[in-house]
């Protein structure tokens, strides 16, 4: 699994544009829960397709884009948090233990 950094509002702009899916993963670098989750999701993701592109969100050092989404995509922020984007509509979004139906994105994505 290879995640790609989100760092900007532009480079959010970019991927809405492209009009194909992407998957965040918002992540808090001090959230043992966040930390737990991202290792889950690294273990069960290969379920993906392989060119699925994965950005990882830092919320600490990064939160403006956080909130982005959330006023974008009219899905509220939390910590740790995965979604599934493409164009203006977000295809699925979970949080805390919930993130670990890695079954629930693959479907999502491929409707």
């Amino acid at each position: 699994m290879s995640w790609k950094p989100l760092t900007s509002i532009a480079q959010l702009e970019e991927l809405r544009a492209a009009s194909s899916a992407f998957i965040v993963f918002k992540h808090s670098t001090r959230c043992s829960v966040s930390s737990m989750a991202k290792r889950n999701l690294e273990y069960d993701f290969k379920q993906l397709p392989a060119d699925m592109p994965l950005y990882y969100l830092d919320l600490i050092a990064d939160r403006d884009i956080s909130n982005t989404i959330a006023e974008q995509w009219s899905v509220r922020h939390e910590s740790p948090q995965l979604l599934v984007l493409k164009g203006d509509s977000c295809l699925y979004h979970a949080s805390h233990q919930d993130i670990e139906l890695a079954d629930a994105v693959a479907a999502a994505i491929s409707e």
